[in-house]
């Protein structure tokens, strides 16, 4: 039977390594599930990996790429104890402690791992167009976060994609930026609420293309323009914008906690109030995939911390926290 583990993190984006860091500094040896380099929702690293330049994460007055920040994070959390292995959850069993996780066949009665507590940070991801073009321009003025790149595309004409409120919303923000923000939409009306739609009527920046869809992005190392297909007559334009921004939706990676953890009608994890628990003992939630909201970096790490001490915390009430290696606090 395996060790049984104070900590099990999943997921390794902002929010899991920075539970790990935390729960490292509390002499736990937390264990970090990283995901699978090939993976499209279990990526090691997240999001942030896909993104290039990140200039509004704390403490990097000069900016930072996605790829750099994670390493930093997760070199940080391996210095102060964190164990972190490049794997995948494919099961988990919660339903009597320690909670149970397999990593490799989920039929198998032993599981890979046993853990008094677990932190789910699994994150979300954006949906996204399905065009092959996608993974070669994502972070090169393609994107899917305007508050995280909205910036680099000013006074320059742009896209946004979607026609919900999440859409208006990045559209508006957009329009802090760019000369010109084009909404591209499927339909001829917009699904976003009334008080949105009519912002961005009246918005002189925005103007709207109707009844298209963007079926291939143009440019090879940088976004050149998108190919726009009018749905109802079959005819093809180039939109020639430097920056597309996709905004129909999101979704959370928690299929593999269905049945097991409380969610919304989305599939976001729910937590308790002022807390990051879920509805079972031991787990909490951290990060995107309990955050519908705001979707950030630094809101995922914000989670991982108070996750990391929620769980502490837990574990002391059990009488199964080790003593802290260094007892005063150190982030006065």
């Amino acid at each position: 039977m395996s060790e049984v583990r104070n900590v099990v993190v999943v997921g390794s984006g902002p929010a899991g390594l920075t539970s790990a860091i935390y729960t490292a500094r509390a002499n736990l040896v937390p264990l970090v599930i990283e995901g699978e380099p090939s993976s499209t929702t279990d990526q090691p690293g997240g999001q942030l990996m896909l993104t290039t330049e990140v200039e509004n994460y704390p403490g990097f007055s000069e900016g930072i790429t996605g790829p750099e920040l994670m390493a930093t994070l997760r070199s940080q959390a391996a210095r102060f104890g964190a164990e972190l292995v490049l794997s995948k959850v494919n099961a988990v069993d919660f339903s009597s402690r320690p909670h149970r996780l397999w990593t490799g066949d989920p039929t198998s009665a032993d599981p890979t791992y046993l853990a008094r507590t677990v932190i789910v940070a699994t994150g979300a991801r954006a949906l996204m167009l399905d065009l092959p073009a996608e993974q070669r321009l994502i972070g090169r003025g393609l994107s899917t976060c305007a508050t995280c790149d909205g910036f680099f595309h000013q006074g320059s004409h742009i896209a946004v994609v979607g026609g919900g409120d999440t859409a208006m919303e990045e559209a508006l923000f957009l329009t802090r930026f760019a000369d010109k923000v084009t909404v591209v939409h499927r339909r001829r009306e917009l699904r976003a609420s009334k008080i949105m739609q009519e912002r961005a009527f009246k918005n002189e920046k925005i103007e709207f293309l109707w009844n298209s869809q963007v079926v291939d992005l143009l440019g090879e190392t940088r976004l050149e323009g998108a190919l726009v297909r009018d749905v109802v007559s079959g005819d093809t334009s180039v939109l020639a914008v430097t920056g597309l921004f996709v905004a129909i939706g999101h979704r959370p990676n928690t299929d593999l906690f269905r049945g097991i953890l409380d969610m919304d009608d989305d599939g976001y994890l729910v937590t308790k109030p002022g807390s990051t628990a879920t509805n079972v003992e031991g787990v909490f939630a951290a990060g995107d995939v309990q955050d519908r909201t705001y979707r950030q970096a630094v809101t995922a790490a914000g989670s991982g911390c108070m996750a990391a001490i929620d769980a502490e915390r837990w574990l002391e009430a059990q009488g199964d926290a080790p003593p802290q290696l260094d007892p005063t606090p150190t982030d006065w």
